[in-house]
């Protein structure tokens, strides 16, 4: 079997997901390239040593261009904040490796058309990982789409809700500061729901959003005595038509309160409807009107059976799988991608197309006007 040997880019949270993913992959699928787990990168090395033993990288390393230099390395994820994806994915590309790259994609439109532009030139693989394309439930949705059972779609609803922020004393941290994250929950929970948009129905062509800060000083991490600026939205609503001429509503928000990551969308068609939601992930619901009068009603479907995508290669029927999954999935078709001169999705062609909504959004919410997606 041949080998792909990665080296990953950060080691807290979602560090921690892509580890357990290529921990996981070949243990339960059959990928054509086996991940090795070379190299962890970070600037703090004793945490990073930490990661690393935990996690099973075989090295650590804290100057991530110098890794990109080694003969011995095939693939870089990207497992920082949003402000380093572009000098570090550009770089990766113009040494020939290939792209695996948290979202969201990038801070700008400019610097992820330039990420794609370097990939493309380069002839990598490139994927940005929006995991929730690969929960089995979406899938399913995705094809009884294509499949014309929801029919004509008349209206796509969209939220992700969280509740960290109804906290008063929640430090100010980076995602907080317009220069790391670009915007509030808009880029970070709504980089999410865009693409599942653009995957479940189709472009956007035109939107309007409007954001609402709740809270303008939270206290400094450093001397939480003190208080700094909050400098981007607190949340964000958005509105919006597809080029099918299907409405569509985004909310996103970190004042949820009760809501810890509700990830949903409802689809409404001339035929049927669909509902899913993250925190009940296994389990997709759908409305026929081809059903009899006296039979009509929303309807579970437990996304647990070896028909379903992925789901064969985990446990019997009726035995659910989790958040961490979905990262396992990306790992599979990210190393069968790698190994067979392929492509995947989303990839960062699909990043620039969210980027041009998420920036129009950003400039509506200034401007109070209505924009254009093209």
């Amino acid at each position: 079997m041949k080998e792909l040997r990665i080296a990953i880019v950060g080691h807290r949270f979602m560090g921690r997901a892509h580890s357990n993913a290529w921990n996981q992959v070949a243990k339960f699928f059959d990928p054509a390239a086996r991940p090795v787990m070379q190299v962890a990168c970070g600037r703090d090395e004793a945490g990073l040593r930490a990661f690393a033993d935990r996690w099973g990288w075989r090295e650590i390393a804290t100057d991530w261009r110098e890794v990109l230099e080694r003969d011995d390395i095939d693939a870089i994820d990207i497992a920082t904040p949003t402000y380093l994806h572009a000098e570090m994915a550009i770089a990766a590309a113009e040494a020939g490796k290939h792209v695996f790259c948290e979202k969201p994609f990038a801070n700008t439109l400019a610097e992820g058309e330039a990420m794609l532009a370097a990939a493309e030139k380069a002839g990598v693989v490139h994927y940005l990982n929006h995991n929730y394309r690969r929960c089995p439930a979406v899938l399913l949705a995705k094809k009884m789409i294509v499949e014309g059972e929801i029919g004509q779609i008349f209206h796509w609803r969209g939220a992700y809700q969280q509740s960290w922020l109804v906290n008063p004393q929640h430090p100010l941290d980076w995602k907080l500061k317009k220069a790391f994250a670009a915007a509030g929950p808009l880029w970070d929970l709504g980089s999410h729901a865009i693409d599942l948009a653009h995957f479940l129905v189709g472009d956007f062509a035109e939107i309007d959003c409007r954001g609402k800060q709740f809270t303008s000083e939270r206290p400094l991490a450093e001397d939480p005595a003190k208080t700094g600026p909050v400098e981007v939205e607190c949340a964000a609503l958005m509105t919006g038509e597809f080029t099918n001429g299907a409405l569509a509503t985004i909310e996103t928000t970190r004042y949820a309160t009760g809501r810890r990551n509700r990830h949903t969308f409802e689809v409404y068609g001339s035929k049927g409807a669909i509902t899913w939601d993250m925190e009940d992930m296994n389990r997709l619901q759908f409305y026929s009107e081809g059903d009899p009068a006296d039979r009509r009603g929303f309807r579970d479907i437990l996304v647990t059976e070896s028909c379903h995508d992925y789901v064969g290669k985990w446990w019997p029927p009726g035995h659910i799988i989790g958040y961490e999954h979905a990262f396992v999935h990306a790992a599979i078709d990210f190393l069968d991608a790698c190994a067979r001169g392929g492509s995947v999705e989303p990839n960062f062609r699909d990043g620039v197309k969210s980027l041009r909504v998420l920036e129009a959004a950003a400039e509506s919410m200034e401007s109070g006007q209505r924009m254009k997606i093209g």
